[in-house]
């Protein structure tokens, strides 16, 4: 079920899918592409893309919101048309579109620097031109400081530049909603990502900060290197819309967006996490084989079976959960747009 750190309840709803999912290749890559397969649902994979052990799938697709254009939460704290205020409750901060004219969409797992603590968003949310303060969960990512960092507001969050970076620290936001686990998860992926890149990776001015890890120069070059290898996979591909990865040779998580724009301004981010997430793994002198096409034709179509529970995050967005006994998806609806998926988020469990 779907929950908020103050209440717990769900609601269902029922959903369409249809069509063809086709696997393949259409660029080059270190491996041999995957020969084009029907599989059950609506779109077509390219790839395997790989780094290392990150492999990486584009997802293809018809765009769902033509002509609509949202701003990212990085875009918006960076033109300051957005203002993510500390509200002195960890698990609930408050957001407000100042823009007069746009619109702005906010994903579970964004990632918020300032205020007394680090939070992550826990739920996907839009925010319409000037929408007010609108309240909005949160988890905290940094255990140690209930204060204003130097250099920064404590009233407010100045930055958004990073997702939450691992599956189990997707899982303990999204399923586990408690605040125990994504501590829990925030220091096993410090103490895994400082073993794989030869030291710590906790910063003197906050070692619980999950952000400041993020900024560390030893795990920015390493990220650097996969994004260098594997981010102009999307190039030139107008009908990109989400991707799928693998690390160590198993399928991690997938998103689908709305439309090849939004994918496209959140990829570099998207991606990123991706590669912070295969670092964390990293098992050196290994190799892995490449996750194939049907394996992630599979896990897509089989997480959209599951049993549909949803959850109103506002007058305007809805997010409702599928879970199977090995996936799940949350899927965040727009209602101003008859429903349409603005993103499609699936996680292994």
């Amino acid at each position: 079920m779907i929950h908020s750190p103050s209440m717990r309840r769900a609601t269902a709803m029922t959903l369409l899918f249809g069509a063809a999912l086709l696997a393949g290749a259409d660029r080059p890559s270190p491996q041999a592409p995957a020969p084009e397969k029907a599989h059950p649902a609506k779109y077509k994979l390219s790839g395997p893309f790989t780094h290392e052990n990150l492999t990486i799938y584009l997802i293809h697709g018809e765009d769902q919101v033509k002509g609509k254009t949202f701003l990212t939460l990085k875009e918006a704290l960076e033109q300051k048309k957005v203002i993510v205020h500390e509200t002195q409750q960890v698990n609930k901060l408050a957001i407000e579109n100042v823009s007069p004219g746009e619109e702005v969409f906010v994903q579970a797992g964004d990632i918020v620097k300032g205020g007394k603590q680090d939070r992550v968003i826990a739920y996907d949310i839009i925010l319409p031109a000037k929408s007010g303060k609108m309240p909005i969960a949160s988890f905290c990512v940094e255990a140690g400081r209930w204060t204003g960092r130097r250099g920064e507001s404590a009233a407010h969050f100045d930055a958004n530049s990073a997702q939450a970076p691992t599956k189990d620290l997707k899982l303990a936001v999204r399923k586990d909603m408690a605040q125990r686990k994504v501590w829990e998860n925030v220091a096993k992926a410090q103490m895994q990502l400082g073993s794989n890149t030869g030291g710590s990776v906790r910063d003197a001015r906050s070692a619980t900060s999950l952000q400041l890890t993020l900024e560390n120069k030893k795990l920015q070059e390493a990220t650097e290197a996969y994004v260098k290898k594997l981010q102009s996979a999307a190039d030139g591909k107008e009908d990109v819309i989400g991707y799928a990865f693998a690390v160590n040779g198993l399928i991690n998580s997938a998103d689908v967006y709305a439309s090849h724009q939004l994918f496209m301004k959140l990829w570099p981010m998207l991606l990123k996490g991706s590669a912070v997430e295969a670092i964390s793994e990293l098992k050196k002198d290994k190799s892995f084989k490449p996750v194939t096409a049907d394996k992630v034709g599979a896990f897509l179509s089989d997480a959209e079976k599951g049993k549909e529970n949803g959850k109103d995050i506002s007058k305007r967005v809805r997010v409702t959960e599928q879970e199977t006994a090995e996936n799940l998806l949350y899927i965040c609806r727009d209602k101003e747009l008859n429903g349409a998926a603005v993103r499609k988020s699936y996680l292994k469990k």
